[in-house]
Parts: structure tokens; sequence; C-alpha cells
């Protein structure tokens, strides 16, 4: 068994901020989750598959990791930290991000 990996987790503002630095958002929810609602540009790649989705990503640069409570993102973002990513997870994830009145997207993703 792979040793744990400290993952770092960031707030709901800290995600703002990291969004308008143009950081890549990752939604590790399932594709259906995702379509009913989902924070604007959040890439869609389900848990299930974070180890080959996650390749498609830059790892010279920070990943926030977002599912629906915090949970699923913890272990996407250690996953992608023994890939040798800098992946941060959002804390209460995008259930908190409702509860906060925050506007999301419905759809599926786009790529």
């Amino acid at each position: 068994m792979l040793p744990l990996m400290s993952v770092t987790e960031i707030s709901q503002d800290a995600l703002i901020t990291a969004m308008a630095d143009g950081l890549t958002v990752v939604d590790v929810r399932e594709p259906d989750e995702y379509a009913a609602g989902h924070v604007a540009g959040a890439r869609n790649i389900p848990l299930g598959t974070v180890e080959t989705g996650a390749s498609e990503l830059d790892a010279t640069e920070p990943v926030i990791v977002i599912c629906q409570a915090g949970g699923r993102s913890m272990k996407a973002a250690e996953i992608m930290g023994r890939a040798g990513m800098d992946a941060r997870s959002v804390v209460g994830g995008t259930g908190e991000w409702i509860a906060q009145g925050r506007p999301v997207v419905t759809g599926p993703s786009a790529g």
C-alpha cells in the first residue's frame, strides 16, 4: 500500500482567486453529477479516471480539484500528488459553492 500524502486544502474564496489566476479546475464527480451543476470552467475528469486523465493536464501548474463535498477531491489530489503534481482540494466542494449562492453551469463537459 502506498503511503498517504499530505494534500493542501483551499477555501471557496481561494478557489475564486485560483480561477481568476487562470489555474485549472478539475471536477472529479461522475458525468451526470457534473452535468447537473458545476463551477464554470471546471474540466470533468471522474475520480475513477484521474490516473490517466491527469496526464492531459499541465503538471507544471497547480491544479484545483473539486467534487461534491470534498472527499473525492482529496483522493484525486492525493493521486495527482503521487504523480508529481501540485493538486489542491476545495473544502466543501460544489455543494458548499452552491450553498453560498455562487453560480453553476449545467450540461456536459466541453472536452
